[in-house]
């Protein structure tokens, strides 16, 4: 209960304009906290900071500390910088491992609580830097990488299956060998587990420290968007796809919460019309809803409406997962740096298309992809030279080169401009006004 202080009553009080600008700074960035766990997540906000912080899922976890590739310390300016992993799921079950309800099933045009896993299909590394812009790095999910603990045996595979192989084998270890544990206590521990591998792949694979993550299940997606829809989107063509349910036009438009699963799920476009998509471009489109959920939160009044804060924080406390250091007040004042317009996203390249095992995957130069991101993170903390900053990529696979022989040349090209206009999901994607994509 709040309490009265000399002044007189709480109730009587108005806020101070430092007091107003302190909560919505601490809204906002809970807000970006959900907002950056993936298109897979949208807006989280919080009318009480201790509701959400002690509600939310947590997993106390050793979280990757790596040396970034190409130096044998951190320099100081990274050691003051935060590097935050985004996983989103594409589990139809809730974080207590709970079906969903019929509704969200229906509107995710994703089957049901049998169908889907526990791959992270969105992968983004979030770089907040002490002085300069921040920038997103996409990961390709279905990257063909090593699986350092070798989950289930596996000691390669598509980066995205880390999680889901070590939830198997921690899960059955547990069940076989700790009599007593109930079921959800293992399913929560199997859950921490799997967290573990896929920070540890992510940061092996991309050669950087990861300081904290956010992980967020489909639901989580679907439930905000219908919270604070619509949101307003961009396409630079018409296109129609049977499996996700997408069905845009051409230019600026506005979705409903489940046209918005669509559109950040689609990847194929089944009219004939010619229009050729793959997975890097669903990788862009959730870049674009980021930026423009981002949009619609500065532009517009959603953390005003205290009934929609209250269904956000339900939201993020069943279908939203954090480490245990992750501070909430701390990060919602870091939020800002990624909405002021100056934040940018990249997808890390692939060599090209292959098939490993009998699954289609993406062909990837470790090394090269390694030096991208350190690229990329050293233009966001103001510390690249202009020969070294985001490198440019080949629209065909997003691909810097085709071959690993061919890293000089990228980075030698390497100062390609954001925009907020993109026909490849190569090119380098800026904030601060919705953009337009494929």
């Amino acid at each position: 209960m709040l309490k009265a202080d000399a002044s007189g009553p709480v109730a009587h009080r108005r806020r101070t304009p430092r007091a107003r600008r302190i909560r919505d700074r601490v809204l906002f960035g809970v807000a970006m906290l959900a907002v950056f766990a993936l298109a897979g997540s949208g807006i989280a906000v919080a009318r009480s900071y201790l509701d959400l912080s002690t509600g939310i899922h947590r997993s106390a976890i050793s979280l990757p500390r790596v040396v970034p590739a190409g130096r044998t310390t951190t320099a100081p300016e990274q050691q003051q910088a935060t590097n935050i992993l985004i996983m989103g799921l594409d589990s139809r079950l809730d974080e207590n491992g709970n079906p969903l309800p019929a509704a969200t099933y229906e509107a995710l045009h994703a089957g049901d609580g049998s169908d889907g896993g526990y791959n992270t299909n969105v992968l983004m590394l979030i770089h907040i830097p002490a002085h300069g812009n921040p920038v997103g790095i996409s990961i390709p999910r279905d990257d063909w990488v090593s699986l350092p603990g070798a989950p289930d045996g596996a000691v390669m595979g598509k980066i995205k299956q880390a999680y889901g192989l070590e939830l198997d084998q921690t899960l059955r270890h547990i069940v076989n060998t700790e009599v007593g544990v109930s079921h959800d206590v293992a399913y929560q521990e199997a859950r921490a587990a799997a967290r573990q591998e896929e920070l540890l792949t992510v940061s092996q694979f991309i050669g950087q420290p990861i300081d904290h993550f956010i992980e967020v299940t489909m639901a989580a997606f679907y439930e905000i968007a219908q919270a604070v829809q619509p949101v307003e989107v961009c396409l630079n063509e018409a296109t129609t796809d049977t499996y996700s349910g997408a069905n845009f036009q051409k230019g600026y438009q506005e979705l409903s919460a489940s046209q918005a699963v669509s559109f950040v799920r689609q990847r194929r476009d089944t009219s004939g019309s010619g229009v050729e998509l793959t997975d890097l471009d669903r990788e862009r489109r959730e870049q674009a809803f980021i930026v423009a959920l981002a949009y619609k939160l500065r532009h517009e009044n959603v953390l005003g409406n205290l009934g929609l804060v209250q269904q956000l924080i339900d939201t993020a406390k069943q279908n939203i997962a954090l480490d245990s250091g992750f501070n909430l007040l701390q990060f919602a004042s870091e939020a800002n740096k990624m909405a002021g317009g100056g934040m940018t996203f990249q997808t890390l390249p692939i060599v090209g298309y292959g098939v490993e095992q009998g699954e289609d995957v993406n062909i990837v130069n470790q090394a090269q992809d390694q030096q991208v991101a350190a690229q990329l993170i050293a233009a966001s903390d103001g510390t690249a030279s202009t020969a070294t900053a985001a490198p440019s990529a080949s629209p065909s696979t997003g691909a810097v080169a085709a071959t690993a022989g061919a890293t000089a040349s990228a980075t030698a090209s390497a100062a390609a401009t954001p925009s907020t206009t993109t026909t490849s999901a190569a090119q380098p994607l800026a904030s601060g006004a919705i953009p337009c994509v494929n």
